[in-house]
């Protein structure tokens, strides 16, 4: 499997879908004020449940950039 990069990592499906939007894990780490590992866990754990507040603080940065998330892509 190719691996260059990060690339052909497992994403998880909010991880996939910053992907389609073009919002990077950093963008999203410096407009939510969230830990860079709290970031990766979210675009790339699909088992890991993030606490009701780290939901918030995403969904508030990801409306600064426009967009709108559902609450199923955090595996609530």
């Amino acid at each position: 499997m190719f691996n260059w990069l990060g690339l052909g990592k497992k994403r998880s499906k909010f991880g996939k879908w910053l992907d389609n939007e073009g919002i990077t894990q950093l963008e999203l780490e410096r407009r939510s004020k969230l830990s860079r590992g709290t970031i990766s866990k979210l675009c790339n754990d699909d088992s890991y449940r993030p606490k009701h507040s780290t939901i918030a603080s995403v969904k508030k940065a990801l409306k600064q950039l426009g967009k709108n998330v559902p609450d199923d892509f955090f595996n609530m």
